[in-house]
């Protein structure tokens, strides 16, 4: 890592960051471009020529044609929001690995669907949905191996693997649709299939991959396997099983799940769901998860990754080639951007700080693109013979409006898109973490799901003007939100989360690094008057 060495990573012995780990992270992380993929395909596909001609999508009033495009880019999240609940069934019964596997075949079976739909609009959204199932699993599953098995100095940095690859999706995705665009006439369907097969091509990459991957030793412990867990857990670390490491790891797994069922509601669903609800610190955790959902699907992103065609020719990109091309640059942006926040900033500027930069750098760019279209509306790019009809300084604003936009990807990157996995990773206990991921991932596509079947409405009653200035007034309360509720995280072991969530309320997200550093172990206030309990705690190294 040179001069970017992570705090923390000089405690790990070197056989640590090895090539099986590596490959494993590798494996789990590219994940993420399933949804990448499919955000960066689907806006493109329904602008194409040769798919407009194919399915009758411009028929009727211009609500009706909204409505319809709408349907189609939106099922895969609709289908998603029931994938990440069965990643919760699955995660918890096979194992992360064969979840994996489960969610591959569904998602290339309904992209199968989709490129052999000859026409028919319904088998159309009934393979995207079928197809989502598998695209929701992903964001469960993906993210809590990698938690699991990442050393904690670089955990954020190996769990937003995941995140990036979400661009290098996208980014994938926009240079398909502009190729195939610029080289495949748009009088076959071959234009819009073509593309749509790299769905597939992944799926079963990542399913053959998939059977060279040892399964989390943390889902091994839960299930009782403790011999097979630490077995896994030598692979992983490339450490003999009487390495102090892998004791010290295996120990404090134990521990923690031990402490759990001990205070636990059950092992049922209910139980769990009750657990999540009712237990101040667990609520604490949920609520972080929601509201970061909330606030970054909403902050604008996601709805400019979706329709980056109809926001370019707003800021005067009129052509298609022109369009696409613009997409792609942005898809660039946003790849480089996530592997460059996850590889130098998440573990070593901190979680906090990364995500107030980037949510900053989102406002002030979100908020010059709204006061350019206030300015000089989309409108006003389009003469008489379908050339931009503006020059001069509106013209260069408009340059600069377009560079706003590629800024505001930078900071989602570095903000609320990195963020948004990692906490559900990191901050659950370990009983927890499959069904707290999975029911915060399904609130997470309820709100795609929204965002993507409300904006082509939004676009219209508000103009694109006002939709920005929504954006960027989200963008505002997400910066409050972070400075009053959001804790570092960053190089804290897993199974110390409870210390920090254990705090008061208010006390957590100013405060939680400083009052309870990584470490540090929780009591009640019961066992404050109990010495030997203390004592107990000390003598582990819980305590300082």
């Amino acid at each position: 890592m040179g001069l970017f060495k992570p705090p923390g990573m000089a405690n790990h012995p070197r056989e640590v960051f090895n090539i099986r780990l590596f490959w494993s992270v590798g494996v789990f992380g590219i994940l993420g471009a399933a949804r990448g993929i499919d955000e960066g395909l689907v806006g493109g596909m329904v602008s194409l020529k040769s798919f407009k001609d194919e399915f009758p999508l411009e028929v009727g009033s211009e609500a009706e044609i909204a409505n319809r495009e709408s349907n189609i880019t939106s099922m895969v999240q609709l289908g998603s929001i029931g994938g990440a609940l069965l990643a919760f069934l699955l995660c918890d019964r096979i194992g992360r690995v064969r979840s994996l596997q489960a969610l591959t075949i569904l998602w290339a079976i309904g992209f199968v669907i989709v490129i052999t739909s000859f026409g028919n609009i319904g088998q159309i959204l009934a393979g995207r949905f079928i197809a989502g199932l598998g695209v929701g699993m992903t964001t469960v599953v993906g993210p809590t191996y990698l938690a699991e098995v990442a050393p904690k100095a670089i955990r954020g940095m190996l769990t937003n693997i995941f995140a990036g690859s979400v661009y290098f999706g996208v980014m994938l995705a926009y240079f398909a649709n502009w190729g195939c665009s610029e080289n495949i006439s748009d009088t076959t369907r071959n234009q819009w299939v073509i593309p749509q097969s790299i769905h597939i091509m992944f799926a079963g990459v990542i399913f053959l991959a998939s059977w060279t991957i040892p399964e989390s030793p943390r889902f091994l412990i839960m299930k009782g396997e403790h011999e097979k867990a630490l077995k896994n857990l030598c692979k992983l670390r490339k450490l003999p099983e009487d390495h102090p490491t892998i004791t010290s790891e295996i120990i404090d797994v134990r521990d923690q799940l031990e402490r759990e069922q001990e205070s636990t509601h059950g092992s049922s669903f209910l139980g769990k769901a009750k657990e999540l609800v009712m237990i101040p610190a667990n609520r604490y955790r949920f609520m972080l998860g929601v509201m970061s959902q909330l606030l970054g699907q909403w902050s604008g992103a996601s709805a400019i990754t979706i329709y980056a065609n109809s926001f370019f020719a707003a800021l005067g990109k009129t052509g298609q080639s022109e369009k696409l091309f613009a997409t792609c640059i942005l898809g660039v942006v946003k790849f480089c951007s996530a592997y460059l926040c996850a590889f130098f900033l998440i573990d070593f500027i901190g979680r906090r700080r990364s995500l107030y930069i980037g949510i900053l750098l989102q406002t002030i760019s979100i908020c010059y693109v709204a006061i350019y279209l206030a300015q000089v509306p989309a409108s006003a790019h389009v003469g008489d013979s379908g050339a931009s009809a503006i020059t001069g300084s509106a013209k260069r604003a408009g340059i600069g409006a377009i560079a706003a936009l590629y800024i505001s990807g930078f900071g989602w990157a570095m903000g609320w898109n990195s963020f948004q996995y990692l906490v559900n990773a990191e901050i659950y206990p370990l009983r927890l973490r499959a069904l707290g991921s999975s029911l915060v991932m399904c609130i997470h596509f309820v709100n795609q799901f929204g965002n993507t079947k409300a904006v082509p409405s939004m676009l219209i009653a508000m103009t694109n003007y006002g939709f920005f200035v929504f954006c960027t007034a989200i963008c505002v309360l997400g910066l409050l939100w972070v400075w009053f509720f959001v804790p570092e995280t960053a190089g804290r072991s897993l199974e110390s989360m409870d210390a920090l969530f254990s705090l008061p309320w208010y006390q957590i997200g100013r405060h939680g690094k400083y009052l309870s550093p990584d470490g540090v172990v929780s009591f009640d206030e019961d066992d404050l008057e109990k010495p030997h309990a203390i004592q107990h705690e000390v003598q582990r190294g819980g305590t300082h």
